[in-house]
Protein backbone atom coordinates (compact mmCIF):
# COMPACT_ATOMS: atom_id res chain seq x y z
CA UNK A 1 0.00 0.00 0.00
CA UNK A 2 1.56 3.14 -0.67
CA UNK A 3 1.28 6.44 1.28
CA UNK A 4 -1.13 8.91 0.70
CA UNK A 5 0.12 11.65 -0.96
CA UNK A 6 -1.30 14.48 1.99
CA UNK A 7 0.38 12.54 4.54
CA UNK A 8 4.14 12.01 2.59
CA UNK A 9 5.10 14.66 4.48
CA UNK A 10 5.01 12.59 7.99
CA UNK A 11 8.72 10.75 7.60
CA UNK A 12 7.93 6.80 8.34
CA UNK A 13 4.24 7.28 7.44
CA UNK A 14 3.16 3.91 6.09
CA UNK A 15 6.53 2.65 7.33
CA UNK A 16 4.30 -0.54 8.27
CA UNK A 17 1.92 -1.28 5.41
CA UNK A 18 3.92 -3.06 2.92
CA UNK A 19 3.54 -6.49 4.47
CA UNK A 20 6.18 -7.98 2.75
CA UNK A 21 8.67 -6.04 4.97
CA UNK A 22 7.36 -7.74 8.23
CA UNK A 23 10.28 -6.73 10.75
CA UNK A 24 9.17 -9.89 13.06
CA UNK A 25 9.30 -12.74 10.22
CA UNK A 26 11.55 -15.45 11.74
CA UNK A 27 9.83 -14.98 15.23
CA UNK A 28 6.04 -14.56 14.77
CA UNK A 29 3.77 -16.66 12.93
CA UNK A 30 2.20 -15.51 9.77
CA UNK A 31 -1.13 -16.05 9.79
CA UNK A 32 -1.61 -13.83 6.12
CA UNK A 33 -4.24 -11.43 8.80
CA UNK A 34 -1.95 -9.58 10.10
CA UNK A 35 -1.71 -7.02 7.28
CA UNK A 36 -5.28 -7.27 7.07
CA UNK A 37 -5.26 -3.49 8.71
CA UNK A 38 -4.15 -2.24 5.68
CA UNK A 39 -7.74 -2.02 4.53
CA UNK A 40 -9.28 -1.83 7.86
CA UNK A 41 -12.24 0.52 8.23
CA UNK A 42 -12.37 3.38 11.22
CA UNK A 43 -16.10 2.39 12.95
CA UNK A 44 -18.16 4.62 13.89
CA UNK A 45 -16.83 7.65 16.22
CA UNK A 46 -18.23 8.16 19.88
CA UNK A 47 -20.25 11.17 20.12
CA UNK A 48 -19.09 14.45 22.07
CA UNK A 49 -21.78 14.89 24.47
CA UNK A 50 -19.62 16.88 26.42
CA UNK A 51 -16.70 19.75 26.10
CA UNK A 52 -13.53 17.61 24.99
CA UNK A 53 -10.05 18.85 24.94
CA UNK A 54 -8.00 18.36 21.81
CA UNK A 55 -4.62 18.07 21.50
CA UNK A 56 -3.32 21.07 19.18
CA UNK A 57 -1.32 17.93 17.49
CA UNK A 58 -4.57 16.32 16.62
CA UNK A 59 -7.37 17.56 14.57
CA UNK A 60 -9.66 15.43 15.51
CA UNK A 61 -10.61 13.21 18.61
CA UNK A 62 -9.17 9.82 20.07
CA UNK A 63 -11.37 6.92 19.42
CA UNK A 64 -12.49 6.50 22.74
CA UNK A 65 -12.35 9.91 25.38
CA UNK A 66 -13.90 10.14 28.98
CA UNK A 67 -16.97 12.07 29.29
CA UNK A 68 -17.23 11.74 33.47
CA UNK A 69 -15.79 14.51 34.06
CA UNK A 70 -15.75 17.38 31.65
CA UNK A 71 -13.58 20.36 32.40
CA UNK A 72 -15.71 22.76 34.65
CA UNK A 73 -15.34 25.59 37.22
CA UNK A 74 -11.49 27.58 37.70
CA UNK A 75 -9.45 23.85 37.31
CA UNK A 76 -11.33 23.74 33.51
CA UNK A 77 -10.23 26.83 32.88
CA UNK A 78 -6.84 25.75 33.47
CA UNK A 79 -7.15 22.76 31.31
CA UNK A 80 -8.42 24.67 28.70
CA UNK A 81 -5.24 26.94 29.00
CA UNK A 82 -2.95 24.04 28.74
CA UNK A 83 -4.54 22.46 25.57
CA UNK A 84 -3.45 25.90 23.39
CA UNK A 85 -0.17 24.72 23.83
CA UNK A 86 1.69 21.75 22.29
CA UNK A 87 2.53 18.41 24.43
CA UNK A 88 6.00 18.43 24.17
CA UNK A 89 5.91 22.13 26.40
CA UNK A 90 5.97 22.88 29.64
CA UNK A 91 2.92 25.04 28.76
CA UNK A 92 0.88 22.45 28.31
CA UNK A 93 2.04 19.78 31.30
CA UNK A 94 2.05 22.38 34.31
CA UNK A 95 -0.84 24.14 33.87
CA UNK A 96 -2.48 20.64 33.72
CA UNK A 97 -0.12 19.50 37.20
CA UNK A 98 -1.75 22.41 38.77
CA UNK A 99 -5.63 22.01 36.79
CA UNK A 100 -5.26 18.82 39.10
CA UNK A 101 -4.54 20.33 42.41
CA UNK A 102 -6.84 22.98 42.16
CA UNK A 103 -9.72 20.21 41.13
CA UNK A 104 -8.62 18.26 44.44
CA UNK A 105 -9.30 21.52 46.24
CA UNK A 106 -12.50 22.11 44.71
CA UNK A 107 -13.70 18.99 45.40
CA UNK A 108 -13.18 19.25 49.31
CA UNK A 109 -14.95 22.30 48.79
CA UNK A 110 -18.04 20.59 47.35
CA UNK A 111 -17.75 17.80 50.22
CA UNK A 112 -18.32 20.23 52.84
CA UNK A 113 -20.92 22.43 50.46
CA UNK A 114 -22.68 18.92 50.62
CA UNK A 115 -22.38 18.61 53.99
CA UNK A 116 -19.54 15.61 54.12
CA UNK A 117 -15.88 15.99 55.38
CA UNK A 118 -13.89 13.99 53.72
CA UNK A 119 -11.20 11.45 54.91
CA UNK A 120 -8.25 12.94 53.92
CA UNK A 121 -5.95 10.19 56.13
CA UNK A 122 -7.77 7.78 53.85
CA UNK A 123 -7.86 9.55 50.72
CA UNK A 124 -4.52 10.06 50.66
CA UNK A 125 -3.43 6.79 51.59
CA UNK A 126 -1.77 6.74 54.71
CA UNK A 127 -3.26 4.18 56.61
CA UNK A 128 -0.93 2.02 53.90
CA UNK A 129 1.60 3.91 54.64
CA UNK A 130 1.31 3.64 58.25
CA UNK A 131 1.27 0.09 57.83
CA UNK A 132 3.93 -0.57 55.41
CA UNK A 133 6.02 3.30 56.10
CA UNK A 134 5.83 4.11 59.58
CA UNK A 135 9.10 5.72 59.37
CA UNK A 136 7.96 8.52 56.82
CA UNK A 137 4.81 8.94 58.52
CA UNK A 138 6.33 9.76 61.84
CA UNK A 139 8.83 11.78 59.65
CA UNK A 140 6.32 13.39 57.81
CA UNK A 141 3.88 14.55 60.49
CA UNK A 142 7.40 15.64 63.03
CA UNK A 143 8.16 17.83 59.47
CA UNK A 144 4.79 19.13 58.67
CA UNK A 145 4.31 20.01 63.05
CA UNK A 146 7.44 21.41 63.04
CA UNK A 147 6.48 23.71 60.11
CA UNK A 148 3.39 24.75 61.44
CA UNK A 149 4.74 25.40 64.57
CA UNK A 150 6.99 28.26 62.77
CA UNK A 151 4.73 29.41 60.87
CA UNK A 152 2.18 30.06 64.18
CA UNK A 153 5.30 31.62 65.89
CA UNK A 154 5.52 34.26 62.69
CA UNK A 155 1.71 34.97 62.94
CA UNK A 156 1.79 34.84 66.68
CA UNK A 157 5.12 37.44 66.23
CA UNK A 158 3.14 39.77 63.67
CA UNK A 159 0.05 40.42 66.27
Amino acid sequence: METPEHLKHIVGWGIDADPNNEPTYPMKSYTGDDHARINWERPELQPETVEILKSVERPYNTAVFGTGQPPARLSGKIRRFAFRYSESSYGHWLPLLLADRVDMIEGVIDDFKKGKAPNIFAERGWDAEWKYNKEAVIKNVAIGAVAALIVFRLVQKKR
